[in-house]
């Protein structure tokens, strides 16, 4: 059966990530179904690759919309993708619901993905897999363990807690930490040794039946440093570290994923590379995977249907080959200075 004949829908909220697994779909002649929570600014629905777009006023209302128009047991099988954490999790409670009715991102049993959201659990299985992991507590904000060895950064337990993001604070102290506390919006905290990073490496992959065949399209690390965050401009390569590509085939197939995914590590200044997290969905760095020539979401999509390995995708990166693919490239060198507006 012809991936044409499926339809390819298209769950998010509105932000810029999903922007690319759109192109990344419509440009190749699929034009998607996109199920939008309505948020600002208004970016991904403007998109012109669009076949029938649905606003919703949230992530409850989305669900029952895609299970009354879409979730026909009798219809031909429709592909769901997702770029977002919320509604990635939302989709994993509901596995057992979905299952029969669509391919999409999970790991074969209700509510898995989202107990490998948990950074702890993550970690601790990446640890299991032979992965370096910094070392970290679990707290209640406003803990401040004994034996912590500074400096330290804050996070929150998953993506679904806390303000995500925001709760990221690296303190060199234990007052500066309780400074970060005042400033932090969740009520359950990972404090973990900071890393001091010469760059960092994120990979840009896709899992099929259950864990059992990995595809890593890209690798990416960063044109310059942000401390406590990535920068938004990379170096995009072929992956061709083999021991960490085992440890990475280990901890996909324990989890049992399928679906696309990147994960992230670390490089400290001895070229130690630490484990920091896996996000179970599309991000807003696949769409360099496309242009790159290996398009995540239909290597994906035709993997599940053919259910053969998908290495057979795998293309050279061109030499030099750049990518901005994040809105925060202005924030962090334009208005610091660092670079003029016209450059």
């Amino acid at each position: 059966m012809k991936l044409s004949e499926r339809k390819h829908i298209i769950f998010c909220h509105e932000h810029y990530n999903p922007i690319g697994l759109i192109r990344s779909l419509g440009e190749y002649g699929f034009r998607p179904y996109v199920i939008i929570v309505k948020s600002y600014p208004i970016i991904a629905s403007k998109s012109k690759y669009i076949k029938k777009l649905h606003k919703v006023d949230s992530i409850e209302n989305g669900y029952q919309l895609l299970l009354d128009l879409y979730g026909n047991k009798n219809a031909k099988k429709p592909f769901l993708y997702t770029s977002d954490d919320k509604i990635m999790s939302y989709l994993d409670y509901h596995y057992d619901e979905l299952v029969n009715k669509f391919f999409f991102f999970n790991a074969g049993e209700k509510g898995r993905i989202t107990y490998f959201m948990d950074k702890y659990n993550v970690s601790s299985l990446a640890k299991d897999c032979g992965f370096k992991v910094p070392d970290l507590q679990i707290v209640k904000k406003g803990e401040i363990p004994n034996d912590l060895e500074y400096p330290i950064i804050t996070k929150a337990i998953s993506p679904n807690s806390g303000a995500w993001k925001e709760d990221v604070f690296i303190c060199n102290s234990k007052e500066e930490l309780k400074k970060a506390y005042k400033k932090i919006k969740g009520n359950i905290i990972i404090l973990q040794k900071y890393i001091e990073k010469i760059n960092e490496l994120c990979l840009e992959g896709l899992a099929t039946k259950h864990g059992k065949n990995v595809f890593i399209g890209i690798g990416t690390n960063y044109k310059y440093l942000v401390p406590g965050a990535y920068s938004p401009w990379m170096n995009v390569f072929n992956f061709t570290n083999k021991q960490l590509l085992s440890q990475i085939e280990k901890i996909i197939s324990i989890i049992k994923y399928e679906g696309v995914f990147d994960i992230e590590f670390i490089i400290d200044k001895d070229h130690n590379y630490y484990f920091m997290e896996i996000n179970f969905r599309n991000s807003a760095w696949s769409y360099a995977s496309t242009c790159a020539g290996m398009n995540l979401p239909l290597i994906w999509s035709k993997s599940m249907v053919s259910q053969k390995d998908p290495s057979q995708y795998l293309k050279k990166v061109p030499k030099g080959f750049n990518a901005m693919v994040e809105t925060t490239d202005f924030k962090y060198r334009v208005l610091s200075k660092q670079v003029s507006l016209l450059q």
